[in-house]
């Protein structure tokens, strides 16, 4: 059985241009066996990269090697089960879902992941707003640091940002009651709403949402509300060129509309949710989203 050691040596690793580099069965059967002796997809995807691997290339390899294991893989067994997770009412295909205060329309939904990507969800006058009280309050974007529960600064994510707290003005409350109908969802188990500034260049290269079970400080992280089981992220303008919400494993990419929003949801903390998304890079203007993450349990 191959063992963490072998992490620097992926099979069929290549320093040859992303263009000629391909998912050789090989390739997945490091994947799987490393994964099996414990490696958590992060790692795993890190010695890909650090083997030479394209990060799109390597984020697809993990994605076919682990969406599907068998009932008798060593995948399965070390999989978490499925969690319940926050869901628009879309079985009769509705154009427009009642959020309360607004009709919100439907412009695209996927199955797997599960995604839906939302017309109006906010009024123009209500993205202005949260731009305006958000702007003197941003500041370098933190992620969270999974070795010790923390927060930290991210190469990957090249942007500014700010958390509102739950409930801290009219404006918010009104906003997350509206998302709590909207995705059939309570509103105590979400975490405080985030405004994001991307400018020219400012980017999120691919990650996952949730928080690796296999990390140090995941115990620390779900304390205060379990896993993460959903994203909603919210346009606030429409940048001149690029800025889209990329969904790598499915070769998708929502183009940011003000108002509009995008939504996906993951039962378990695993590669196999295809949940890997990212923020493109700002080719012109800037980019203003907000983010709303969506807990298993009451976020305190």
């Amino acid at each position: 059985m191959a063992t963490r050691s072998d992490q620097r040596t992926p099979a069929g690793a290549s320093t040859a241009q992303p263009a000629r580099q391909s998912i050789t069965p090989e390739l997945r059967d490091w994947i799987a066996e490393q994964a099996s002796a414990g490696c958590s997809p992060a790692a795993l995807r890190q010695s890909l990269r650090a083997a030479g691997w394209d990060d799109d290339v390597a984020a697809q390899a993990l994605a076919d090697a682990l969406q599907a294991p068998t009932s008798n893989s060593p995948e399965a067994h070390h999989r978490a089960p499925p969690l319940a997770v926050p869901a628009p009412l879309l079985a009769d295909s509705p154009p427009f879902l009642d959020a309360g205060d607004r009709q919100v329309g439907v412009l695209l939904t996927l199955a797997q992941p599960r995604l839906v990507v939302f017309a109006n969800l906010l009024a123009p006058e209500e993205c202005d707003a949260l731009i305006a009280a958000a702007a003197p309050r941003m500041a370098r974007s933190l992620t969270v640091a999974t070795q010790t529960g923390g927060d930290e600064i991210n190469d990957d994510r090249t942007s500014d940002g700010m958390f509102f707290q739950r409930g801290e003005s009219p404006l918010i409350q009104r906003i997350e009651e509206r998302i709590a109908r909207l995705l059939n969802w309570p509103i105590e188990n979400g975490e405080g709403l985030q405004v994001l500034h991307y400018g020219p260049g400012a980017e999120y290269k691919p990650h996952y949402d949730y928080f690796d079970p296999a990390e140090p400080g995941t115990p620390t992280i779900v304390r205060r509300g379990g896993q993460r089981v959903g994203t909603l992220v919210m346009y606030l303008n429409t940048p001149e060129k690029g800025g889209g919400t990329i969904f790598p494993d499915v070769q998708v990419e929502v183009a940011p509309q003000r108002g509009n929003a995008v939504f996906f949801s993951y039962e378990r903390p695993d590669p196999s949710t295809r949940t890997l998304h990212g923020g493109a890079p700002v080719i012109a203007g800037d980019k203003w989203i907000a983010t709303k993450w969506l807990r298993e349990r009451e976020f305190i």
